[in-house]
């Protein structure tokens, strides 16, 4: 009898640790690019495991998913999607992968810019919303009672991750514009590959010109890079810049032609690598910004 009450004690300790570990499994969160799914994690903490679909240094216009997305989409309770056209494979995506997961549009109630292209490509949507913080601060709150709605258990832990995180989003709104207030107006004048910084330019009081479009897969054509080189010629714009997700090739023959410095290497639609200079979305925007600021007061 001893025996069966020592034997019926230790089912019992076992599944009182098997339980919990049931109870606590982390929610599954697809992202479907690197700077959304570091944004998820922010406020998602340790209850979350987030599968990111385009990683670092990854173009998500030219992403084209794998089986494995698909499967990762279907496990998902949680899918978090930027909008405004950014994904134009998504809608495909989920509908093969049959998922039941909850789908979260981060840039939902983000007044997007919507303008004619300036390089003939037609009439487009700007879909990097996330480069102005304060647009960020959307994303965070769409995040947040995303997760919230699918784990209510969690709430007070988003409700808190959310909160803490926008302290610091407003912190580098501030770190930004003060870096950005000692550069002269006239010189506030870049080239980057192609249109991802609208937001910022709009936000900050840059001017960004791109012979591709908003999106990376537009063709820049022959007429506008020597339109764009013309430009930085006329206007006496001090550089140029390579995007990560970009070919070099474009941006290196505007700088030999246009005789405009070759800034640092930006970031755009991507983080870098966990051990490069943008593995999160703060460590981005204060790297572009530093790389902005040491080329035009060059």
């Amino acid at each position: 009898m001893g025996r069966l009450r020592i034997g019926m004690l230790l089912v019992a300790l076992s599944l009182a640790w098997v339980a919990p570990a049931r109870a606590e499994d982390p929610v599954r969160v697809v992202a479907t690019f690197s700077i959304l799914g570091d944004l998820v994690r922010q406020v998602g903490g340790d209850r979350v495991a987030v599968t990111t679909l385009v990683g670092p240094n990854g173009d998500a216009h030219s992403f084209v998913p794998a089986p494995a997305d698909a499967q990762a989409v279907a496990a998902a309770r949680l899918v978090v999607v930027n909008g405004l056209g950014f994904e134009g494979w998504i809608d495909r995506l989920i509908k093969a992968a049959g998922t039941k997961a909850a789908i979260v549009v981060a840039s939902k109630g983000i007044a997007p810019i919507d303008e004619e292209d300036g390089h003939g490509h037609g009439h487009a949507v700007d879909p990097h919303a996330w480069q102005n913080v304060a647009n960020t601060r959307t994303y965070i709150a769409n995040i947040r009672d995303g997760l919230m709605r699918v784990d209510p258990a969690g709430t007070a832990a988003y409700q808190a991750n959310a909160t803490a995180y926008l302290t610091k989003l407003d912190a580098l709104d501030a770190e930004v514009r003060t870096a950005l207030a000692g550069i002269p107006e006239a010189r506030r004048r870049i080239v980057t590959t192609h249109d991802a910084f609208g937001y910022f330019a709009r936000a900050y009081g840059m001017r960004f010109l791109a012979p591709q479009g908003v999106s990376s897969q537009s063709e820049a054509t022959a007429r506008d890079v020597a339109a764009i080189v013309r430009q930085v010629r006329r206007d006496k714009i001090p550089a140029v810049f390579l995007e990560n997700v970009s070919d070099p090739r474009l941006m290196e023959q505007i700088a030999r032609e246009s005789g405009a410095k070759a800034g640092g290497r930006v970031f755009s639609d991507a983080l870098s690598e966990p051990n490069g200079p943008a593995p999160t979305y703060l460590d981005m925007m204060r790297h572009n910004v530093k790389e902005f600021v040491a080329a035009l007061h060059g």
